[in-house]
């Protein structure tokens, strides 16, 4: 995997979505005073353009964030201290 761009706050990680094109957003649930949900739903909205596969992450526990998760229009979420690229890729892996 390679990591293509990097972003502090929500526009700026629109912005770089729409330039760089990557396969696969990691968003952190807590980005401050944003919401890292609101940034997933932003990035998977509209249209008919190729959408990246958006994978939520947090230093929370997934049961502390469950009932925000199972709305979300994310691929997946995963704890920070399990990710790895092998968890990224099973989780787009169950995508299809």
């Amino acid at each position: 995997m390679t990591v293509v761009g990097s972003a502090s706050n929500s526009a700026l990680a629109l912005k770089q979505v729409g330039e760089l094109r990557p396969d696969v957003v990691l968003v952190d649930v807590n980005l401050g005073q944003e919401s890292g949900f609101d940034l997933a739903e932003r990035l998977l909205r509209g249209g008919n353009r190729r959408h990246p596969a958006v994978i939520l992450t947090s230093s929370y526990s997934e049961d502390d964030l469950a009932d925000l998760i199972a709305v979300s229009p994310a691929a997946g979420f995963l704890p920070k201290t399990a990710l790895s690229s092998s968890a990224i890729r099973n989780i787009l892996a169950a995508r299809r």
